[in-house]
């Protein structure tokens, strides 16, 4: 299955030598019924819609408020200064070894673990780390123990309106880098990589202190945004409390770029599946752009109409409640759970497969073969389309508890339309990467 395929991908690249993407599998992999998925998934949806606007008339989720306190013990242990220098020399010991591998392993992906290291182990693996133990990449993150030997004495503030907008432009070159550039296994390739994003942290961080890294690492704000889904949180006050995942997502910042952070998450993820989509794959073949430059355009064209879809349906709200000032940062939140469903949709069989290879090649084992995947054919389609479900309906749920609270009680529901057409609207479109 395509998901299953190495990460080293231009070393199994296609005819075009463009790397295979981690995208789902084709309709022969996935034995799926059309009419079924599509009708399961707007069963879904409609009947979780319903149900909420009958049973769910006030606001129930309280952000940093809510939580019960863990034992003062265990935050004392998670806040201690040794635990937390512990952990950064522990990010700064792995960065090392990937840096050693880079530089004197093999230019050969099925001998040398850093691409697996990079594209499964951190972009994948942080999905289930931030969903258990909250935002790791923040105390992992080997530049900011880097920073941290010469940090700025006058570090300048952060404009307002930067936001999170770095991290969004970092997490598409990113993107582009996994699903489009040539050789982006090879040494030299990743060597360049590494070298630009490690500069343009520092000097930012050189200028504005360690705050630019919650701003601008893409890493790092990818995984705070998926910890807000964790049981694991913190309150208003600090305290480490352990709360329902709709109470973290209720609190995420309605920050700058933080619509434009999920859209790229949104529609680089769909433009994965698409990519080995064999009309997809033909029609590189023979663009008169090449290969590269075609696939570039459908990855931005992807996020794109990701982001299209949400700005027609945050214009739709203000059209019908005038008096919603932010109607795009104010339902971004629900969009995470959706990016979620498809990063699990798309990733999980990667992350199983290539991520234990990839484990075993860094300790020492040369041509490491991939395990066998953990489910057939059937139970990843049905884990897949679940997650992609599972993903909208928990989107509608924090959606209309965040209606509720906008709106009044006898526009609540009628409000949030424009919304529940848009997660049909992804829905039917995640579930049609699956199977075309």
């Amino acid at each position: 299955m395509t998901t299953a395929l190495s990460v080293a991908a231009p070393a199994h690249a296609g005819p075009l030598g463009l790397p295979l993407a981690h995208g789902v599998g084709s309709r022969h992999d996935l034995p799926l019924s059309p009419f079924y998925a599509y009708a399961g998934a707007f069963t879904a949806l409609l009947v979780s819609f319903l149900a909420l606007g009958l049973l769910w008339s006030s606001s129930r989720f309280r952000g940093d408020l809510s939580g019960r306190p863990l034992p003062a013990a265990l935050q004392w242990v998670a806040d201690a200064p040794v635990t937390r220098t512990a952990l950064r020399l522990l990010g700064a010991a792995t960065a090392l070894v990937f840096l050693l591998h880079l530089l004197l392993g093999p230019d050969d992906p099925d001998r040398n673990p850093a691409p697996g290291a990079l594209y499964v182990l951190l972009w994948v693996g942080l999905v289930p780390a931030s969903l258990l133990l909250g935002p790791v990449w923040r105390l992992l993150n080997p530049l900011r123990a880097l920073h941290a030997l010469h940090p700025p004495r006058n570090p300048r503030p952060l404009p307002a309106s930067l936001g999170i907008r770095p991290a969004a432009a970092g997490l598409l070159l990113f993107t582009w880098l996994e699903l489009v550039a040539p050789d982006n296994a090879s040494t030299t390739t990743l060597l360049i990589a590494l070298g630009i994003h490690t500069a343009v942290q520092l000097l930012g961080a050189a200028r504005h202190g360690d705050r630019w890294f919650a701003h601008a690492d893409p890493f790092e704000v990818y995984s705070s945004l998926l910890a807000r889904l964790s049981p694991l949180g913190r309150r208003a006050d600090g305290r480490l409390v352990l709360r329902s995942p709709f109470h973290g997502l209720d609190s995420t910042p309605q920050t700058p770029g933080l619509v434009a952070t999920v859209c790229v998450l949104l529609g680089s993820t769909a433009y994965d599946g698409l990519s080995d989509n064999p009309r997809w794959i033909t029609t590189l073949q023979t663009s008169s752009l090449g290969p590269v430059p075609t696939a570039t355009l459908g990855l931005v064209a992807a996020v794109a109409l990701a982001a299209a879809c949400y700005g027609l349906c945050a214009g739709a709200l203000r059209l019908m409640n005038p008096g919603l000032t932010t109607p795009l940062t104010s339902f971004a939140h629900s969009l995470l759970p959706i990016a979620l469903g498809y990063l699990v949709a798309h990733y999980f069989s990667l992350l199983v497969t290539e991520g234990l290879r990839t484990v075993i090649m860094a300790a020492g084992t040369d041509s490491a073969p991939s395990p066998a995947p953990p489910l057939g054919p059937g139970g990843l389609a049905t884990l897949q389309v679940a997650a992609i479900v599972t993903g909208h309906v928990l989107g509608v749920v924090a959606a209309h508890d965040r209606s509720v609270r906008l709106f009044p009680p006898a526009r609540a529901v009628a409000g949030q339309l424009p919304l529940f057409v848009l997660m049909i609207a992804y829905t039917l479109g995640g579930i049609g990467l699956l199977i075309a």
